[in-house]
């Protein structure tokens, strides 16, 4: 298998447990060994009190991509600490993309790197995830 067919049978073998970003409307436009590009469209229902989207769920997608990025290799990773700097307001009906890019890794941890932008592609929001792999694997027949 190559290191893209096992990127993309470890993001189906996620996708089919990952109710919270199915349940938010999210969608995989692009996997690739320690990056994935999510995007997810901003509902009414994720509006706040001022009128732009709740900065929870901008969060989310974030964190999706960075997700599927660095369980791309076949070794599962969880979060152990992630940051966001929002730049700009996302509204009623825009179309987020979230890229997200391994920068680093040593042993078992690593950095990740996600740019949210709207659908002119202007940023929104980057993100930083720094994840640590743990016991187990996402396709256990590829061993």
């Amino acid at each position: 298998m190559t290191p893209g067919q096992m990127a993309e049978a470890c993001a189906r073998a996620m996708w089919a447990e990952d109710r919270a970003s199915a349940g938010l409307g999210m969608e995989i436009a692009r996997i690739a060994p320690g990056e994935c590009d999510m995007t997810m469209r901003i509902e009414e229902r994720m509006v706040n009190g001022h009128g732009i989207a709740h900065g929870g769920f901008i969060f989310a997608l974030a964190d999706s991509a960075f997700a599927f990025a660095c369980n791309s290799f076949n070794r599962r990773a969880v979060a152990q600490s992630n940051t966001i700097t929002y730049l700009r307001p996302a509204r009623l009906g825009d179309r987020l993309t979230a890229r997200a890019v391994q920068t680093a890794s040593a042993g078992r941890s690593g950095i990740t790197d996600v740019t949210v932008t709207d659908g002119e592609g202007r940023p929104v929001a980057v993100f930083r995830g720094l994840s640590r792999v743990i016991e187990g694997h996402l396709v256990e027949d590829a061993q």
